[in-house]
């Protein structure tokens, strides 16, 4: 398929100023995805025209505009994703006995989208419409670990964004560096008691056809019944499902 670098260009843009909890200088966004400043505050300007980012003139910064708002919403009416994901997700709890979940990526927090619970297995944290901080929970670990090393500094910028639940995780940048090493190595993510003590996780990316992560598909368990030849066995589970997920998705 052949590539058209300007519309990469232009995603790029998109999904960085989707991330960041604020609009941003042009400057920035020019650096932390290594485009020239040129191509930059072209582009830009093109989307501005279009609706999809706003310009604050006075303050000299760039955010997203309403068409983009409208292809979220649009998005949401849809929902593809949920389509396409309710049925490898329904078949991976019937296989392990344990609940799953998707959750996708909202700036520096996991949003879950589905929940499949196992029967007789209790609720769980992870219920549809709940956010959790991404650098704690396997789902979020998974996604960011598929994204560009830029994108997760930028979502990360200070100590402070490394908030905990249960004193454990990462609590700096070169720490979750290091974690999201590990799980670009496993090819997948996992997290003990970090989000529900007792409880333990494991993930793996739904990638679109360029490798950006749309989603990710986690199972949850109580860590004294699983061994850890029997974590590695649902992990691979999840991946799988995941690889599922993906080519159903076009990746």
């Amino acid at each position: 398929m052949t590539s058209v670098p300007a519309a990469r260009q232009v995603l790029a843009i998109l999904r960085y100023l989707a991330a960041q909890p604020a609009p941003v200088p042009a400057a920035t966004i020019a650096r932390e995805l290594e485009l020239p400043r040129s191509t930059v505050y072209h582009l830009l300007a093109t989307l501005v025209e279009d609706g999809f980012v706003v310009h604050l003139p006075e303050q000299r910064r760039y955010g997203l505009g309403v068409s983009a708002h409208e292809l979220g919403t649009g998005y949401l009416r849809q929902a593809p994703l949920r389509r396409l994901a309710q049925q490898p997700l329904a078949a991976l709890v019937d296989r392990l006995g344990h609940s799953a979940h998707l959750a996708v990526l909202h700036g520096r927090e996991v949003i879950y989208v589905i929940e499949e619970r196992a029967t007789g297995r209790p609720p769980l944290i992870t219920d549809v419409g709940v956010r959790l901080p991404a650098h704690l929970a396997a789902s979020g670990r998974a996604m960011l670990a598929a994204l560009p090393s830029a994108q997760v500094r930028a979502l990360f910028p200070t100590p402070a964004d490394f908030v905990l639940r249960n004193e454990n995780g990462p609590r700096s940048a070169s720490a979750l560096r290091a974690l999201l090493v590990d799980v670009r190595r496993l090819g997948h993510a996992e997290e003990h008691g970090e989000v529900t003590p007792e409880f333990a996780s494991v993930a793996a990316a739904v990638l679109d056809h360029a490798g950006h992560p749309l989603a990710s598909v986690a199972v949850t368990y109580p860590e004294a019944e699983v061994s850890a030849a029997r974590s590695d066995f649902l992990a691979g589970h999840v991946v799988r499902t995941a690889q599922s997920i993906s080519r159903r998705l076009g990746g």
